[in-house]
């Protein structure tokens, strides 16, 4: 007689039982990630940021950029 019964069975069932875990833990990581990101991408932008954006490319000068500012700002 052999005393090994089960034990073999147990070794893979344990081994995909912590691999199952594993997979259920990384997909819940993705998914609030892929959730934090859509949420910053999805906010539309300010005003001041457009402006902000103008005037770093050059589209308007530091006069109209400021006027702007402060009608944005009143």
């Amino acid at each position: 007689m052999t005393d090994c019964g089960w034990m073999p069975m147990m070794g893979a069932g344990l081994l995909f039982m912590v691999l199952f875990w594993v997979l259920v833990i990384s997909g819940v990581v993705y998914l609030v990630r892929w959730l934090m990101v859509q949420g910053i991408a999805g906010r539309p932008e300010s005003s001041l940021d457009i402006l902000k954006k103008r005037y770093a490319r050059g589209e308007i000068s530091k006069q109209e950029f400021e006027e702007m500012k402060r009608v944005l700002q009143a």
